[in-house]
């Protein structure tokens, strides 16, 4: 194997839960109630409901690795699981995020891991080693190179590090696991065609599919596969694609793990518009909406090319271009007070008081907002009223942001009003009780089950 492999499988190696801080232990628990959290929150929504049902159709033979879809009592192969869990995480689009140099969701890989430490009856503690592992290998990749402006999208990221992630969990060699990153790597290499134009429902399901595919190529592993020799350095690999890249790792007992400085989200939007709807709430009472005859929304270079540039942000006609727009979450945070998941119905994406402030909408991009970006996601709107009078709002980052955290207590306010119409209160608190002590938890199954609903 190339050296980036070699290294890779290394530090997969080596990973060990006596060697994570308890700062870095506490984010772990945080990241997976979140995502449970935004599982919970998407499971009647219709594609969810359609990854559950194709789920259904892989059963595992007895003695294969097994694990469940959430929520129901399917029994399904870790694979399948890992996609129909990680399609319900990923699909509010209110689950973690990260960028550097490129971005992505980290979080889209927690149930192919969780899937894997259920299938092999791991306790609490591996499967938050092979959570801070991954996110180690994602957002280092995020660091070290910008794929996103080359045409590829991060999932392959996710591909790689759940497949060392749940290589750590199957109890992998190290050969063994530069084999699962190869084979994660070279056949599932992701487009960026996905997050552009008219957004389809594949939008919230390529980072599931990104564990998916991890998990297989772990699996592979483990049955004695092996993946091409030179999956970033040879030639055809992904240095020959992308460029030559160094991926740096969290080295030495004290360096500071990635898990601990990714960004949470408290709207249901692209992460670029989370500043947006926080400012536009925040100039809402200060004008009222009949009185707007401007609207100017400035934000930072990737924000308004991501979310204001292509034609379909500005007549969005579905709920995951909707969700991308700066003016739709900008008109509708304006009119309503508040954004949710409501805020896409179809009633809503055909609502003519949201094209109407559309229309009076403008998004530029402000170069000093661009130049502090990332380390700040900044917004500000001016709203000119019919009288000429204009209101000013601005926000340097949003509630969130690895500068700007949610408090534990903000977690587990967003976890349970996702839980309401799902289950009962101490189902709720029951699940979020083991997962805050999931470091205690001898059989991840026995979390899981917590989970489950009679619906």
């Amino acid at each position: 194997m190339d050296d980036t492999t070699a290294r890779l499988a290394a530090y997969a190696t080596q990973a060990e839960y006596t060697g994570l801080s308890p700062e870095t232990v506490h984010a772990s628990k945080r990241t997976l109630i979140d995502s449970f959290a935004c599982a919970i929150g998407a499971y009647d929504e219709p594609v969810c409901r359609m990854a559950r049902e194709f789920a259904k159709s892989y059963s595992a033979p007895n003695g294969a690795p097994a694990a469940g879809i959430w929520g129901c009592s399917t029994i399904t192969t870790p694979e399948a699981a890992a996609f129909a869990n990680g399609v319900m995480v990923r699909f509010l689009d209110i689950n973690d995020m990260y960028r550097k140099k490129s971005g992505g969701h980290p979080s889209d890989i927690a149930s192919g891991l969780i899937a894997v430490a259920e299938a092999v009856h791991a306790d609490g503690r591996a499967l938050i080693n092979a959570l801070a592992l991954a996110y180690d290998v994602y957002c280092g990749a995020c660091d070290a190179i910008d794929v996103n402006s080359l045409g590829w999208d991060t999932p392959f990221f996710g591909a790689v590090a759940c497949a060392l992630g749940a290589g750590k969990l199957l109890g992998l060699t190290r050969e063994q696991l530069g084999e699962a990153a190869a084979l994660a790597l070279v056949p599932n290499m992701t487009l960026f065609q996905t997050r552009t134009g008219d957004l389809s429902s594949w939008k919230g399901c390529a980072g599931a599919n990104g564990a998916r595919n991890g998990v297989f190529a772990a699996l592979l592993a483990r049955q004695g596969f092996t993946g091409p020799t030179a999956a970033f350095e040879g030639s055809g690999g992904l240095w020959d694609v992308v460029g030559r890249f160094d991926l740096a790792l969290p080295t030495g007992p004290g360096a500071t793990r990635y898990i601990t400085r990714t960004n949470m989200k408290c709207f249901p939007v692209c992460y670029h518009g989370q500043a947006a709807v926080r400012t536009a709430l925040q100039i809402r009472p200060r004008v009222r909406v009949e009185d707007i005859a401007e609207i100017e929304i400035g934000a930072y270079k990737m924000a308004v090319e991501q979310m204001a540039t292509d034609p379909s942000r500005w007549a969005p006609k579905t709920r995951e271009t909707a969700d991308h727009s700066l003016p739709y979450v900008v008109a509708a945070a304006l009119l309503d007070g508040k954004l949710t998941t409501h805020s896409y119905s179809a009633e809503r994406l055909v609502d003519p008081r949201i094209a109407g402030l559309i229309r009076k909408s403008r998004a530029v991009e402000v170069p000093e907002f661009s130049a502090r970006y990332p380390e700040y996601a900044q917004c500000r709107i001016k709203i000119r009223t019919v009288s000429g009078n204009t209101v000013v709002a601005e926000v340097d980052n949003p509630k969130g942001h690895a500068t700007s955290p949610m408090e534990d207590s903000d977690l587990e306010a967003k976890f349970r009003a996702f839980f309401e119409g799902y289950g009962s209160n101490l189902q709720c608190e029951t699940l979020l009780k083991a997962l805050w002590d999931l470091d205690k938890v001898r059989e991840i199954g026995d979390v899981l089950k917590l989970i489950s609903s009679d619906r």
